[in-house]
């Protein structure tokens, strides 16, 4: 099961006409607000989308000389048409949540990229600042920069500043798009749920990704108190502020993930807000499953460096982050489907 489960149709007053065949607020089009957010998500993607163009045409602008990336062109040059092709989702995904045809599309085509969207962005929009932050209390010169050369260091503040501002416009977008077709779906307080929305098979679910979690977790606590258990010769030596930074994080994202799941299966607790423990479910099931399936993939790419090879310990890290996600975000999922089966 997977987090792409049928959300209902848009609610009543949605559509493009009302009962007296006037235009409703829908069919005007977005105000300026949204405009304003769209345009940010979109020109957000520029300098990205750049860099990754010239990188493909064979520049070498940002990269230092001794960089990884220059021994594999071939596989650099892929590997950014790809990611120009994701970023230019963004845009689409910016468009669908501001015209009114978005409000047309089936819900899971929208769910599942905005879920992806979410839980890759979300840890940038967060840890580069807090990296930054550290760094300058810190006085540590190498935050948010590799040891080893890699990139330019302004290649980090444009990619990144880029991709905060996609996450937050297009994060308020998703919010203010989902308040106003799926509103009704987080109503209210976890005590005024109906005990079915919940029943065995979906809290089992969310027990089983609680109970997976704790793996990875375990693993991440222990890194960010100095164990090198699992990690390779590549990764002891880059062991600075911004990797406890990291470790940080994913610690916090998988145990937001997965608290929030249990609370909304369990109802509990009882005067917690629905929405509030909705996003906090969408945004840590995102972040484990998204980026435990990229780091898995990374991880598959042949190392002929020992020194940089990812072990195995990591690799079942990195699945079980990915597992974990799922599970979280097909428990959330089937709640809100049974829910608005009921609206």
């Amino acid at each position: 099961m997977t987090p792409t489960a049928h959300l209902p149709a848009p609610a009543p007053g949605s559509d493009h006409r009302d009962g007296t065949g006037r235009r409703t607020p829908a069919d005007r089009g977005p105000g300026r607000a949204r405009r304003a957010l769209r345009a940010v998500a979109i020109l957000a993607c520029v300098p990205y989308v750049s860099l990754k163009i010239a990188w493909v045409a064979g520049s070498e602008i940002g990269i230092p000389a001794g960089s990884v990336l220059l021994e594999r062109r071939e596989l650099l040059a892929v590997a950014n048409s790809i990611t120009v092709l994701a970023d230019a989702l963004v845009v689409v995904l910016a468009l669908l949540l501001t015209r009114p045809w978005g409000r047309r599309v089936p819900a899971w085509l929208l769910v599942l990229p905005m879920w992806a969207a979410t839980g890759l962005l979300a840890p940038i929009t967060t840890g580069y600042p807090a990296q930054l932050a550290v760094a300058l209390l810190g006085g540590d010169e190498r935050a948010a920069a590799p040891a080893e050369p890699f990139l330019d260091p302004w290649v980090f503040a444009v990619v990144y500043g880029g991709f905060i501002l996609q996450g937050l416009s297009l994060g308020t977008l998703f919010a203010l798009y989902a308040r106003d077709r799926w509103g009704r779906l987080w109503r209210g307080r976890l005590g005024g749920l109906p005990a079915r929305l919940s029943g065995p098979g979906v809290r089992a679910t969310a027990l089983a990704g609680a109970v997976l979690a704790l793996f990875p977790t375990v693993l991440h606590v222990r890194w960010l108190f100095g164990s090198t258990d699992g990690m390779s010769a590549r990764q002891i030596a880059q062991r600075d502020s911004d990797a406890a930074v990291l470790e940080a994080q994913w610690i916090v994202f998988l145990v937001v993930g997965v608290a929030a799941t249990l609370f909304l299966v369990l109802r509990r607790p009882a005067a917690a807000k629905v929405r509030t423990i909705v996003a906090a479910a969408w945004v840590g099931s995102g972040t484990a499953g998204c980026w435990g399936a990229y780091m898995s993939l990374v991880a598959l790419m042949p190392e002929a460096d020992p020194a940089k090879q990812v072990t195995a310990l990591m690799r079942l890290a990195y699945a079980g982050e990915m597992i974990t996600g799922l599970l979280l975000a097909a428990a959330l999922a089937v709640v809100l489907r049974r829910r608005s089966a009921e609206a």
